[in-house]
């Protein structure tokens, strides 16, 4: 008997009875058609039951597809196919072999491409949108078997994007690729809360994608990530000096699984990622929740949050600041407007996290807070339906792609609830 599969983290263990690897789609096809309840499984870099399911997993680590480029213009932009479960860490070193670049990626280049785009991952930047806004289509398997094809003409794409693994098993995602470019990371310290909230703005709209650390009691670290061709980079980052060596995010750890600082510059893909592709970040000993304000109630939601300091520091590993550009995908944490992302890295304490979430959430709630679909949170279906105004035509999306329910979960019931 297999072992039961586990999240990343080890805080969920998977209730499927069978577990699937299939070669071809066909063979997804006959799998999906044939169960009562079915999930795809990617990365497992999720934190709760997203991707949980009491009867069929099925694992696209297999599947014989490759990276397939649909369109390429003169100017080196483009749509390239991939396959779903493949993970960034991958796919940017083809990218990087033909001169090609994604807009952006997400700290960790360890998480597969479906998995990302399904829950509208993200990197920062005030004009970069989530991994998501990359997505010029979609080859899915329906609870009938049926192989679908979304691309940009068609009308159910802005909704299926972000689909929570509510619609099908995504076999192939199409993704805008741009020509490469060049990347340099300048991390600062000594910012302090109010230079930081005098100047939020200035802050975020500083460089191509920024991050600010901290513990939540003071600002511990600011990363700038520039384009070469931007302004020289100060030595001096309002009141923060430059780091004089590489700089962790979390104190006394080893910096060698982070990717280049110093200023030095490098190729998008080893610098946009905090953490470098051929190296495991950590062993999955933390847990993970984020939630997105608009972007103008970003002082306020932290100001909120600094008043949680000593509730939430001794569970804390670090929390990360970042801004995300508005999108209209239906579901994405960024539609409808610019976002502030506030990220929490929590110790591996399920049950002393979960306590403290509804705190968290009652704070953020005046800010109209949008919970990360694939970390942790507690926030139920008739709250997000009011936080998404299309939350009513996404559930029929369901019903229409999955009118038997085949991929419908305990997860999905308590978050969207398009059965009811």
């Amino acid at each position: 008997m297999e072992t039961p599969l586990r999240t990343w983290a080890g805080n969920l263990t998977y209730h499927a009875a069978r577990v699937h690897r299939p070669r071809t789609v066909a063979e997804v096809q006959d799998v999906v058609a044939r169960s009562e309840r079915v999930k795809a499984l990617g990365s497992r870099h999720c934190f709760n039951d997203i991707a949980d399911t009491t009867a069929d997993h099925v694992l696209l680590d297999d599947l014989d597809t490759g990276v397939e480029v649909a369109d390429a213009a003169d100017d080196g932009t483009g749509v390239l196919w991939v396959p779903a479960g493949m993970r960034y860490g991958e796919l940017v070193r083809e990218l990087a072999a033909s001169r090609r670049a994604l807009h952006n990626l997400a700290s960790l280049p360890h998480i597969t491409v479906a998995g990302a785009t399904a829950t509208g991952t993200h990197g920062s930047g005030n004009r970069n949108g989530s991994l998501s806004t990359s997505v010029a289509g979609l080859e899915l398997v329906r609870s009938d078997g049926e192989l679908v094809v979304l691309g940009t003409g068609d009308a159910d794409l802005p909704g299926a994007v972000v689909h929570l693994g509510a619609l099908g098993v995504v076999t192939r995602v199409a993704l805008r690729f741009q020509p490469t470019f060049d990347v340099r990371n300048t991390v600062y310290v000594g910012m302090t809360w109010d230079r930081l909230f005098a100047d939020l703005d200035a802050v975020a709209d500083s460089a191509y994608s920024v991050s600010v650390f901290t513990d939540w009691r003071a600002v511990t670290s600011v990363w700038v990530k520039s384009r070469p061709e931007d302004p020289a980079v100060p030595e001096d980052f309002f009141g923060a000096r430059a780091a004089t060596g590489p700089t962790h995010m979390l104190p006394d750890t080893p910096v060698e699984n982070l990717t280049e600082q110093l200023g030095v510059p490098g190729e998008w893909h080893e610098r946009l990622p905090h953490f470098r592709a051929d190296f495991t970040p950590s062993k999955g000993e933390e847990l993970q929740s984020e939630w997105f304000v608009p972007r103008r109630h970003g002082r306020a939601a932290c100001e909120a949050l600094r008043g949680l300091a000593d509730r939430v520091a001794p569970l804390l590993q670090v929390s990360e600041l970042r801004t995300v550009a508005a999108d209209e995908l239906w579901l994405s944490p960024a539609s409808g407007g610019d976002v502030m992302a506030l990220h929490f890295t929590w110790v591996p304490d399920q049950a002393a996290v979960t306590a403290v979430l509804p705190e968290i959430e009652a704070a953020l709630r005046p800010f109209g807070a949008r919970p990360h679909w694939g970390k942790l949170f507690t926030t139920d279906a008739a709250e997000l339906a009011a936080l998404y105004p299309r939350m009513a035509e996404f559930r029929e999306l369901v019903r229409r792609f999955d009118p038997r329910g085949a991929f419908r979960n305990d997860y999905l019931d308590r978050t969207v609830a398009a059965f009811g």
